[in-house]
């Protein structure tokens, strides 16, 4: 890019400016690239975000009957986005799971864009964000299906937990449909915590700090259902619940 994106550009449009600004042009431009081979599979475990902006460009080309799949975890204490691009070839599948979660003000977002121009592709994304404070939550997920994607099966699924007032979590679902035979689907919701299962924890004893925990535990654990990674699995939740320590 040969300059800063603004609110006009879509996939950019609930970012920190400020932080992308102190990123600057130079880190737009950096992308990794990652090709997998027909018939391989590629699997990627990330806990990203500290305490200065952090973007993560990837770009996936996944080749006939393959297989990617990632999983992110974005917390941090400053703006933090992951952006995926990912290229499918006839037969190959995208799986992502990814978290949002923590406080204070920091934005915290997962941006993909998906292509099936080739047939018989899918792809399943899940993503869940839990915020409070005056934090945000994002996913933008674009799916673009070519005239040549004929038999694609596509999905999205985002919810997110606000567990206080200030905090905001943003989705926008973008389908780029070209063929006709194709399934493809999408659903978001954004919520507060279920205090009728809180209360019946509470009714079996169970303490409101364990009580929260494990509804949190419950809700992001969606995110990572598909990791068969046991150990990375729970890598991953420890890493999304020790944001709660943060929260007063």
């Amino acid at each position: 890019m040969s300059e800063l994106p603004t609110i006009r550009d879509e996939a950019w449009r609930y970012a920190d400016f400020d932080a992308v600004g102190q990123l600057g042009v130079a880190a737009l431009d950096q992308w990794k690239e990652v090709n997998v081979a027909a018939g391989e599979t590629h699997r990627h475990c990330m806990v990203v975000g500290g305490d200065a902006p952090e973007l993560h460009r990837i770009r996936l080309t996944v080749g006939e009957g393959a297989r990617a799949e990632l999983f992110v975890v974005v917390t941090g204490d400053d703006y933090c986005r992951v952006e995926v691009e990912t290229d499918l070839a006839t037969g190959a599948h995208f799986e992502l799971g990814g978290v949002t979660i923590g406080g204070g003000d920091a934005v915290r977002e997962i941006v993909t864009r998906t292509t099936h121009d080739a047939p018989e592709a899918t792809s399943n994304q899940v993503v869940r964000a839990v915020h409070w404070g005056q934090a945000t939550g994002n996913f933008l997920g674009a799916i673009n299906v070519g005239r040549l994607g004929q038999r694609t099966d596509a999905a999205q699924d985002f919810k997110a937990l606000v567990l206080e007032k200030g905090a905001t979590a943003n989705t926008k679902p973008e389908l780029e449909i070209f063929a006709d035979d194709v399934k493809c689907a999408h659903g978001a919701a954004i919520g507060q915590m279920d205090e009728m299962a809180r209360y019946y924890m509470a009714s079996r004893g169970v303490a409101p700090d364990l009580a929260k925990r494990l509804l949190i535990r419950a809700f992001i654990a969606d995110a990572i259902a598909e990791l068969e990674d046991e150990g990375e699995a729970e890598r991953l939740l420890e890493a999304a619940l020790a944001k709660l320590e943060d929260r007063v």
